[in-house]
């Protein structure tokens, strides 16, 4: 990601804000297991060094770091698998600007944010985005 992506912002004191993206850039958090390879539970973490990565992701992914969107991982496994996670993003060649552990199990996920959020369920294959009119639920007006 370069400078010019970013808009730089300073409140009323002119102290700097968090840095705004630019509306080309997507910032994509991305699930791992089930998502990116199989799904191993934190319970057997000794097969999180030996699966593998199914190759739509890891071409899409790394296609979606190389247009320079915002690649962060985000994960339910937990802090203590940290260091086997990111040896093997690295060693599969994950593109990736950072790894948040610790997602809640599970899922019938709310995210609550007052910036745009789009979500996309996973259902088995990495594609390129195509664009469809949906159904969601939103806040009553």
């Amino acid at each position: 990601m370069s400078n010019h992506d970013l808009k730089t912002l300073r409140d009323e004191e002119g102290k700097l804000l968090s840095p705004i993206l630019s509306d080309e850039i997507k910032n994509f958090l991305i699930d791992i297991d089930g998502t990116i390879c199989d799904d191993i539970p934190n319970e057997e973490p000794e097969r999180m060094g030996t699966c593998s990565p199914y190759p739509d992701a890891l071409e899409i992914i790394n296609q979606w770091y190389e247009e320079g969107h915002i690649i962060t991982f985000f994960t339910s496994r937990t802090e203590e698998h940290r260091k086997i996670t990111e040896k093997w993003l690295k060693e599969h060649k994950f593109r990736y600007h950072g790894l948040l552990m610790g997602k809640p199990r599970g899922g019938n996920y709310h995210w609550i944010d007052n910036h745009l959020v789009r979500a996309t369920r996973f259902k088995g294959k990495f594609t390129n985005f195509v664009n469809k009119n949906k159904s969601i639920e939103v806040f009553e007006d």
